[in-house]
């Protein structure tokens, strides 16, 4: 799967052996807030879960979910203050930064505004509750057949 699409699978940054906690720490946010820690085992529930990311989570994180940015760290004696950006979304982000073209944010804001978050929003709980009852049902059958 990686190889089509062209993705570098990485765990973490090489010879950075402290990279970890910032991989778990997206993976809570992106992962685990959303599915959980428990393991899936069934390929139908992966392209479920790929569904899910594509049509409605990443929309939804991108487009209308604001994040805070950490802007520095000020250390004052022995304890550390954490100054943030204003919070705001990775759409915006991206449309004030200098790094995007102007067709490529043309092309973003049209793909923002025939989004809609509520329908997003009522979408992923519908596909997760779908989700959810597929991953019941799969471990009620795993549980009865032992």
């Amino acid at each position: 799967m990686f190889q089509e699409k062209k993705i570098k699978f990485t765990r973490s940054r090489p010879y950075k052996k402290n990279d970890n906690c910032y991989v778990e720490q997206k993976n809570f946010t992106h992962v685990r807030e959303l599915f959980g820690y428990q393991r899936f085992e069934k390929k139908e529930l992966v392209e479920l879960m790929n569904e899910i990311y594509v049509d409605y989570w990443n929309p939804l994180q991108n487009f209308f979910l604001p994040t805070f940015k950490l802007k520095e760290k000020i250390r004052i004696g022995a304890r550390i203050k954490k100054v943030y950006d204003k919070p705001i979304t990775p759409y915006q982000r991206l449309m004030e930064s200098s790094s995007l073209s102007e067709e490529q944010k043309i092309k973003l804001s049209e793909e923002k505004r025939i989004l809609n978050p509520f329908e997003l929003k009522k979408g992923l709980e519908e596909k997760l509750t779908n989700f959810f009852k597929i991953v019941n049902e799969y471990n009620r059958n795993q549980e009865q057949s032992k």
